[in-house]
């Protein structure tokens, strides 16, 4: 398939008119990434709306003890940078790379101008500051209120409703989950361990599956 029908198929590109035009100026591209690859380091500009096509990455704040903490992970038409792109200090507060193969569509600020004349287009931009924002609001509420087992029993409730099973599994290693919780993974397993043994959660390898309420 040719880049410019890929990108003809991204739904926040759909009703817009002129994306051939935009293409030929070389205003909007596609661009493939290798897995670990990294797309933006903690303090480069945002010059660019990056819509991800295929594969996913992740964004995650480095202390500087060197310990990671996952913040976001962006999939299939996520959007990257609409927060930033038109703000005063339009500078990456986390690093972002690819947790797996990659490829993604990168529209110029120029372009994005253009295309916020689109109704249908901006809706889908205010979409994802809104979904930025959501995910913002619970990294703050998980690291302000609640306890290590209340965090990991809630993004298992939260994994629960969306694969609508009592039984799910991780969508990634428990050295990420740790990352994800902004915690040691000592401390990750010892709790695991502990709700496993309160008859919690069972567990079989990144299978889990909620025993009861807490």
């Amino acid at each position: 398939m040719k880049d410019i029908d890929i990108i003809k198929c991204v739904p926040i590109l759909k009703p817009v008119t002129d994306i051939e035009l935009l293409v030929s100026q070389g205003q909007i591209k596609i661009k493939k990434y290798a897995k670990g690859e990294t797309l933006y380091n903690q303090g480069c500009l945002c010059n660019s709306l990056d819509i991800v096509v295929t594969g996913s990455l992740t964004a995650y704040s480095l202390t500087e003890s060197g310990s990671s903490t996952i913040m976001f992970e962006f999939k299939k038409d996520s959007i990257i940078g609409a927060n930033l792109l038109f703000a005063t200090n339009n500078i990456y507060p986390l690093n972002i790379y690819c947790s797996s193969e990659c490829s993604l569509i990168h529209i110029e600020k120029t372009a994005v101008e253009i295309l916020l004349h689109n109704y249908d287009f901006v809706m889908s931009y205010v979409r994802s500051l809104s979904q930025n924002s959501l995910g913002l609001n619970h990294k703050i509420a998980m690291f302000s209120r609640k306890t290590l087992r209340q965090n990991i029993y809630e993004y298992l409730l939260q994994q629960s409703i969306a694969q609508h099973s009592q039984t799910v599994y991780l969508p990634f290693s428990k050295k990420e989950f740790a990352d994800y919780l902004g915690v040691q993974r000592p401390s990750l397993f010892r709790e695991i361990k502990k709700m496993q043994l309160d008859g919690i959660i069972s567990i079989d390898n990144r299978k889990i599956t909620i025993l009861k309420h807490i």
